[in-house]
């Protein structure tokens, strides 16, 4: 079969401007993040039988003492003063910086995620669980093949209320949960939009605009310990043919949101997703309407992933099944 899939690329001046956008961004994710490490807590002086100590003050559990009141304390807290105050500034402005070309992306297209997705995309990269066993699958992904490759894919690829997470259970996402050093994926969806409920299922939360979450995972040996996935409030879903997306590289991209701001993902490798999609193209049991966009998205992702440079005959892909890369000549070739 041989569906024509029209795929305009971005102007040499969009791709400019997208390249500059991309660069301050990750540039400023990169120090909020180093500087939430290095800065968590606080330092103050404590007095403690009749004489005052420095202490670094990282949680209400965490106070650790550096030492009593002297020249070289005093030094360094002023030091810690100064550092947190130039790193802030540094900050704020990077971050002043991509508000100001916000209105530009807007205006030159290249603002793409949803607003609800690209909401939902932030809260969890903040509460360190996206990329970290959780990886978003299904048509979102392609706004980073997008942001990465220059290829503008067709309305009707990306059209869709609702968002998929594929998370690794096997990962330490479960453990780091229940250990209660992060947040769970649905306290992090109720930052994006209180009023996101769980569903009967438990493995989709919905909001009042009935926007989906679904959080899915490879079908496990034993479906009756299903429990012990919990994510904080949600448990995903056992989908069949999953396993081996488990396995497959990241990537990683920083797309534009309809808002003019970036948003990281973090998603399955496009090689991946176009052999997943071709599969479950393939499968009679399906909607035929449905087959038909997922041959579609198989071979627009495909192209994708060619202009990347990625080959489909790559050792990363080795954990794939032999029989899924029958059909990876034929989608560069842009068939079924």
């Amino acid at each position: 079969m041989v569906l024509p899939v029209e795929l305009p690329e971005l102007s040499l001046e969009q791709r400019r401007q997208l390249i500059d956008v991309q660069q301050r961004f990750e540039s400023w994710r990169a120090a909020e993040r180093a500087f939430e490490e290095s800065n968590k807590g606080s330092m103050t002086w404590k007095r403690v039988g009749g004489r005052q100590y420095l202490y670094r003050i990282v949680d209400r559990y965490t106070h650790k003492s550096l030492g009593p009141r002297t020249a070289e304390t005093e030094q360094l807290k002023q030091d810690y003063m100064t550092s947190r105050t130039a790193n802030r500034s540094r900050i704020t402005k990077l971050r002043k910086a991509l508000e100001k070309s916000a209105p530009i992306n807007r205006a030159m297209g290249l603002a793409r995620v949803p607003r609800a997705a690209a909401k939902i995309l932030r809260a969890l990269d903040q509460a360190r669980l996206l990329g970290d066993g959780l990886f978003v699958v299904g048509t979102h992904a392609l706004y980073a093949y997008e942001a990465r490759s220059g290829l503008v894919f067709q309305p009707e690829l990306l059209a869709t209320t609702d968002i998929d997470f594929l998370a690794d259970v096997r990962s330490r996402l479960v453990l780091a949960i229940e250990d209660k050093k992060r947040t769970g994926i649905l306290a992090a969806l109720l930052k994006a939009d209180p009023s996101f409920t769980v569903q009967g299922d438990l493995f989709r939360a919905v909001n009042d605009e009935g926007y989906f979450v679904d959080i899915i995972r490879p079908m496990a040996k034993n479906e009756m310990m299903t429990a012990e996935y919990d994510l904080g409030g949600i448990v995903p879903a056992g989908i069949d043919g999953l396993q081996w997306l488990v396995s497959s590289p990241r990537f990683e991209a920083s797309a534009i949101a309809e808002d003019g701001m970036p948003v990281w993902m973090s998603c399955i490798d496009p090689r991946a997703f176009a052999l997943h999609k071709r599969w479950v193209s393939l499968q009679t049991s399906r909607e035929p309407l449905k087959r038909r966009r997922d041959a579609a998205q198989a071979i627009a992702v495909a192209k994708a992933a060619s202009l990347l440079g990625l080959q489909f005959d790559a050792k990363e892909l080795s954990a794939l099944p032999a029989k899924i890369f029958e059909g990876a000549d034929a989608l560069l070739a842009g068939k079924i």
